[in-house]
């Protein structure tokens, strides 16, 4: 639940940016994941924590669908 919280505020906070820096709101849409779409694991496979992939998890990602 937490990282969920997270994940969302991290988008919002981009979307606020673009917008301060002029970008219309209309264009733009936000969404926070969680752990529901990782890039890497959280774990190491002997269940260690791996840092390395939390943070490539700690991401924002653009995806550009029409001018």
């Amino acid at each position: 639940k937490m990282n969920q919280s997270l994940s969302e505020r991290r988008a919002k906070r981009c979307y606020d940016y673009l917008v301060s820096k002029g970008i219309a709101a209309a264009r733009m849409a936000h969404a926070g994941y969680g752990e529901t779409k990782p890039v890497a694991p959280n774990a190491n496979d002997d269940g260690t924590d791996n840092p390395e992939g939390r943070q490539l998890n700690r991401r924002v990602e653009f995806k550009i669908l029409k001018n």
